[in-house]
């Protein structure tokens, strides 16, 4: 179901099911979560192959579930395991949008850093259609990202939208990817700019702890270095 491999600095996974447009069956999400302790690298992009990103979670397994609440609380509790993981990478992570991103898609490209919308991407939090609800985590990303007006218009009429309105709403920051931007970027700083962006969104105006990393950061000799690499241009 997913595909991990390196590209020099950038670790590329791959959700790798195409005849079902990249649905994730219910065992796909331990599947990812082991996956994520080998992530390398300066940067993570997360991508679909066969023109979909993620058609969500696979409607198939549901039935199996009927009746054993103990099996959906297994299903949540993995993919909750897994798209945590996900978002406590120390490096930035990037979904590549394209085609189809419904339902669970949503949630998998909401614990990424940032979200590129590419010209067929389309987006729909479809689980009011078949009787179900959202993770409270991943709609908490939601509203975060996009406003509880725009979160309630999603949730509530699950029709889709397609990349331009997702960049305009806040669901997605970028229609094209500039890896060369990111990847220019001192590997350490980027993490405790993440880690930055991470306590801001939680509420967390200031942090000793975050606070020794700045300072040790201008005290380290990669400030030097890059100064000097500067100084030479």
């Amino acid at each position: 179901m997913f595909r991990l491999t390196q590209d020099g600095e950038v670790a590329r996974l791959t959700l790798d099911r195409p005849e079902a447009r990249n649905a994730v069956p219910a065992a796909g999400w331990g599947e990812l979560a082991g996956l994520l302790g080998g992530v390398e690298g300066r940067l993570l992009v997360v991508a679909g192959a066969g023109g979909a990103f993620c058609a969500g979670a696979d409607l198939n397994d549901f039935a199996a579930m009927r009746g054993d609440e103990g099996a959906s609380i297994r299903f949540r509790e993995a993919m909750r395991a897994a798209l945590d993981g996900l978002r406590a990478l120390p490096m930035p992570t990037v979904a590549r949008i394209d085609g189809a991103c419904y339902g669970a898609g949503v949630a998998l490209a909401l614990a990424c850093d940032l979200r590129v919308a590419g010209p067929a991407a389309r987006f729909a939090i479809t689980p009011a259609k078949i009787g179900v609800s959202y993770p409270q985590e991943d709609v908490h990303r939601l509203v975060a990202l996009v406003g509880p007006g725009q979160a309630a218009r999603l949730l509530f009429t699950a029709t889709s939208i397609d990349g331009a309105e997702a960049i305009r709403i806040g669901l997605a920051e970028l229609a094209e990817l500039d890896e060369a931007a990111i990847l220019a970027n001192d590997a350490a700083s980027l993490a405790e700019l993440k880690r930055a962006v991470a306590l801001a969104t939680a509420g967390v105006r200031s942090d000793p702890d975050q606070d020794r990393r700045f300072d040790a950061l201008i005290a380290g000799e990669a400030l030097a270095c890059r100064l000097e690499a500067l100084g030479r241009k």
